[in-house]
């Protein structure tokens, strides 16, 4: 039998009895910051529990479905290496273009984010998405390559605008104490769509030894992108958004473009120690452009991709699951856990890329690239071992990125800093992106990418320990959180009973 546990609405609460006027007559783009009252009731169907449609769960949720739809899917076509296609020049010069205007919007995003609002930014970044897919539709009948690179450059500023809310969202809307595991649930639902975004070239391909997938494959990514970016709307305002304690979102109530502009600037001086993480921003996506292009490209014919597609995405399903719920055990101090992750991702890089190294030992750019190389297929003698090295580069893909972000989360509870964090993140990863699809278009060894890649991502561990073992505390105070808004305690405090169900979702 239903149930239903309505909370007072933001404005019901003791709290906010007393709040100034203007604080309840604008919020983002200049909407109500009292939410209907059905938005803050939650339900249970039985064993069945679905929190507020305002609460941070839910609103995760969305924005996962998102992602899912709009860069899940683009993974999926990345992941086949080349953007479906039997060559990757056009993909690579249309990666050069996507990244590079990334690298430039995406730093300055979370200016954007803070100044335009949520919903708004997460549906503009989503249409970029559609185009860019629809680019190589183009591609597929025309081979006008211009249309990929001119798609690539947009999407750039879209991805920016997108990745940035997103991460605002991850880190800011959950209390302390689950961030690892909002992580885990965002990253586990935005790789589900890179999964079944991997099934339709292997349905479509299944029976195919050809290099490139067909027409059906990009018009079924057109249709859900599409439907990714529609779904951004049915998010709530950031200031209705309500924890299962009462507590609020840390923001700036009345944000100007100034106000952010200069919110960017300040946040790299008050919060400086964040450089130390830039290395690991760069390496995050650094290693794509080898995996896809050239271990997934070079060596394996259009349907094993798609395979290892699907592999390699749903391995990223379970390493963030593995290491967002292990961030969040509660009986070890978090300053500690930070410690462990560490420890940990610096262990799993040595392992995974040091099979990685025995892998690359094998072959060669030229040997792949000649007319007669027969490409590996899942029938071949020999598929098995590098299935499983390229299952292991999607599980430590996830294992750095839920790392990474857990880590920002971990400096702050401030909505407005850490749309800057995210900003910075994404621009700084995209920049790496941007280097990394340039040197492989140039035809560098693929030795040479392989040792840029390992040798990055255990410098850029080695430059952020001490951030991590002299900057994550075991709890951030209010405090210090509403130093960075024009909010005070008593408007963001905690105003209700724990609600331990929603947290145990």
């Amino acid at each position: 039998m239903a149930t239903t546990n309505e909370k007072p609405a933001p404005s019901a609460t003791t709290a906010d009895a007393d709040l100034p006027s203007s604080v309840h007559d604008a919020g983002e783009g200049g909407q109500s910051l009292t939410g209907k009252p059905w938005i803050y009731r939650s339900h249970r169907f039985g064993p069945l529990y679905i929190p507020a449609y305002a609460s941070p769960p839910f609103q995760l949720g969305l924005v996962a479905i998102v992602c899912f739809l709009c860069p899940g899917m683009f993974n999926a076509l990345a992941g086949l290496g080349g953007g479906g296609q039997f060559d990757a020049t056009t993909a690579n010069n249309a990666n050069v273009a996507l990244y590079s205007t990334f690298s430039v919007v995406g730093f300055f995003a979370g200016t954007f984010a803070n100044r335009m609002g949520i919903k708004l930014t997460l549906s503009l970044g989503g249409i970029g998405y559609f185009l860019y897919i629809a680019s190589f539709l183009s591609y597929n009948r025309n081979q006008n390559g211009g249309f990929p690179i001119f798609a690539g450059a947009l999407l750039g500023v879209c991805a920016g605008l997108l990745w940035c809310a997103q991460g605002a969202i991850m880190m800011s809307y959950p209390p302390e104490a689950s961030k690892g595991r909002f992580i885990s649930w965002f990253w586990m639902i935005f790789n589900f769509g890179a999964v079944l975004g991997s099934l339709i070239p292997l349905g479509q391909n299944i029976h195919s030894s050809s290099g490139k997938v067909n027409d059906g494959t990009y018009i079924g990514f057109m249709v859900l992108t599409f439907c990714g970016a529609a779904s951004a709307w049915f998010l709530v305002d950031a200031r209705q958004v309500q924890r299962a304690d009462g507590s609020h979102v840390v923001l700036m109530k009345h944000p100007t473009w100034q106000s952010e502009l200069l919110g960017l600037l300040e946040t790299l001086k008050t919060d400086s120690w964040v450089v130390f993480l830039f290395p690991m921003f760069l390496a995050s996506n650094w290693f794509y452009t080898y995996q896809f292009n050239d271990v997934n490209l070079a060596r394996f014919n259009v349907r094993t991709r798609a395979l290892n597609g699907v592999l390699y995405w749903t391995s990223q399903i379970v390493g963030a699951y593995i290491f967002g719920y292990a961030l969040d055990i509660a009986r070890v101090r978090r300053s500690v856990r930070a410690k462990a992750a560490w420890a940990v991702l610096f262990v799993i890089t040595m392992a995974i890329w040091g099979g990685g190294y025995a892998w690359q030992r094998q072959y060669t750019r030229a040997e792949t690239s000649a007319e007669d190389y027969v490409k590996m297929d899942w029938t071949t003698g020999g598929y098995i071992g590098p299935m499983f090295l390229y299952m292991f580069y999607g599980f430590y893909d996830a294992a750095w990125q839920t790392c990474v972000y857990w880590f920002m989360g971990a400096l702050t509870n401030n909505g407005r800093k850490l749309a800057n964090f995210a900003g910075f993140y994404k621009g700084i990863q995209s920049a790496g992106a941007t280097i990394m699809f340039r040197i492989d278009a140039l035809k560098a060894p693929f030795m040479n990418e392989f040792a840029s890649c390992w040798g990055l991502l255990a410098g850029s561990l080695l430059i952020a320990l001490p951030l991590i073992l002299l900057k994550v505390r075991d709890t951030v105070p209010l405090e210090d959180d509403i130093k960075f808004s024009d909010e005070t305690i008593e408007e963001v405090r905690p105003t209700l009973a724990h609600d331990s169900e929603e947290n145990k979702i």
